[in-house]
């Protein structure tokens, strides 16, 4: 008797909700249409509390995109957690994970949406440290503490913003404290989405297991900065400075994880950090005022991630959980769907022309070229794309076509069906998505006229990488390291990685442990609330001795005042 395991159960759920809600998605889409409901929770003074669902194109593709991506995830984890003894407990987790990611979606208020936000926060750091040990420990807490950076800055805009009297994102009223709210908001979008200066806790949150990367770095926890721009996007888009430090800072990290990613031998690392690399082009496209473009982009690129990272699953699986990309090579022979899959994401991750991320990325770019860009920044993000290419290059040639460097007794093929439908319906996102959504979704539908070389510019660039990968990697890969300090600084991320970890958290680690000590343990503990509540008990039990045995006292005091009033007496 075969049992159905909870992830095949909740794999069909998904699936059944995002087909339901598909026919209204699609009318929402064509009619623009948007519908508000809201529950009053609490009302103090002028300040009023709601707990609002928007049903909008915004919301239900979101919403969509999210479930379909997660129903393939938990198929494809039925097989690759067979071995795990607690399935149950890890399923509960990626589907508490997805309701937050839902919470997040259809909630328009800035108060009531630090619901599904610390949901994100929460249920990510126990899927991050899921597997039990100090390397996995140490990625949770750093992706706790990165992002615990912006759930601070919300709670500072949610308090600002009681000067307004409501949290609505639909509209805002200006006020003194308003330029601090955008700023808050930012900071808040850009730890979420990894931008820099936070970008070293993506990496590091490839400790989780393959199925939960695949969901948190395609459509849910990464992209929920990004999100949460557009959402404020009216909001937001009133300050101009704030255009030039997003161009500033996504440009910046484009290019770092591009680089990053060619120095790079982990394969869940290789995909994160193309993760980032995509990351940065939608922030790029909200800052060149195309928040719809950047939600297009979101939508696309969460297709072909998801895969990307399914197949990489499949290989790492077959590898003895093996994940360094130097145990590997020759593999197309053996599994030929998951390495069509793969090629397939790896074009659509490139832009190659008519697959998915052709039709939003090389929309942005085009964007960028009509626009009045700064050059320096303009170049930056083209070196940046071509990267994308050199490092997709160098992937496929060290994993699929270069020489056999498998562990012995390795076994690799694609016989097991739980592994290869999910990657094959997201396979056909990967090829059609970008198309559907233009046609169905009219504020994707962009129309661009630039002169020839500038629209071929784009594909020259993507051509130009593939040559650079072909020509840097296909030479042996036995060669020995190079340790020097530039290959150091660009293989670690600028540094980052160490800068955001114990070098830098030690200090005030270790201060407030001192304070705590010194003043909660101490001076606090003695004359603040402790300490006033002994002495005050203290005090109460004398009064209460003395209450009980009333008579003696009486007598008492009444010989002690008369012997001092004898004694003074005598005195005078």
């Amino acid at each position: 008797m075969n049992i159905i395991k909870s992830s095949s159960m909740s794999s069909l759920f998904l699936f059944s909700y995002s087909i339901m809600i598909l026919p209204l998605t699609i009318y929402f889409c064509v009619s623009n249409k948007w519908l508000l409901m809201e529950w009053d929770i609490i009302t103090t003074s002028t300040a009023t509390l709601t707990f609002p669902v928007i049903l909008d194109p915004l919301s239900l593709s979101f919403s969509n995109v999210v479930c379909l991506i997660s129903a393939s995830v938990l198929m494809f984890s039925t097989k690759y957690m067979d071995e795990e003894k607690f399935l149950a407990r890890f399923i509960w987790l990626v589907m508490l994970f997805v309701m937050s990611m839902n919470l997040l979606v259809f909630i328009p208020n800035m108060a009531s949406l630090l619901i599904g936000w610390d949901g994100l926060g929460i249920v990510s750091f126990a899927l991050v440290i899921y597997y039990e040990n100090p390397k996995s420990l140490a990625a949770g807490m750093i992706t706790a503490l990165a992002n615990r950076i912006g759930d601070v800055m919300l709670i500072i805009a949610i308090t600002l913003s009681i000067n307004q009297g409501f949290w609505s994102s639909n509209h805002f009223i200006f006020h003194p404290f308003s330029w601090v709210v955008m700023a808050a908001i930012t900071v808040a979008a850009m730890t979420k989405s990894a931008q820099i200066p936070f970008s070293s806790w993506l990496p590091a949150a490839m400790a989780a297991p393959t199925p939960v990367s695949a969901l948190v770095h395609s459509s849910t926890l990464v992209t929920a900065g990004v999100f949460l721009l557009i959402r404020f996007y009216p909001f937001i888009s009133s300050y101009s400075s704030f255009f030039w430090w997003s161009m500033l800072f996504s440009s910046l990290t484009l290019l770092m994880a591009g680089i990053g990613a060619n120095f790079e031998f982990d394969l869940k690392k290789i995909i994160a950090l193309s993760t980032l690399s995509q990351l940065g082009v939608m922030m790029l496209s909200i800052s060149l005022k195309m928040p719809m473009l950047a939600l297009f982009h979101l939508y696309t690129h969460a297709m072909f991630k998801a895969l990307l990272f399914l197949c990489a699953g499949a290989i790492i699986y077959n590898n003895s959980h093996n994940q360094d990309i130097r145990t590997m090579g020759n593999i197309w022979k053996q599994m030929p769907l998951t390495i069509s899959c793969l090629n397939t994401a790896n074009l659509a991750l490139c832009g190659a022309p008519f697959m998915a991320g052709f039709y939003s990325k090389d929309l942005i770019l085009e964007t960028m070229l009509s626009s009045n860009s700064n050059m320096i920044i303009l170049l930056l993000v083209f070196f940046a794309t071509g990267l994308t290419a050199t490092y997709s290059i160098r992937l496929s040639i060290l994993v699929l076509w270069k020489q056999n460097n498998h562990l012995p007794f390795s076994s690799f093929s694609d016989e097991y069906w739980q592994m290869t439908s999910p990657m094959m319906i997201l396979t056909m996102g990967a090829i059609f998505s970008g198309f559907l959504l233009q046609f169905i979704i009219p504020s994707f539908n962009e129309s661009l006229i630039l002169p020839l070389n500038m629209k071929l510019l784009t594909s020259m660039v993507i051509l130009l990488g593939v040559w650079s990968g072909i020509m840097l990697w296909n030479t042996n890969t036995n060669s020995s390291p190079t340790t020097s300090i530039n290959h150091y600084f660009l293989s670690s991320m600028w540094f980052l990685a160490l800068i955001s970890s114990q070098k830098t958290i030690t200090t005030p680690l270790k201060t407030s442990g001192k304070l705590y000590n010194f003043i909660d343990q101490g001076w606090m503990e003695i004359y603040g609330g402790q300490g006033s509540i002994n002495s005050l008990s203290s005090l109460s039990l004398s009064n209460q001795h003395y209450q009980n045995n009333l008579v003696p006292s009486f007598i008492m005091m009444m010989i002690v005042a008369s012997i001092l009033i004898i004694f003074i007496s005598f005195i005078m």
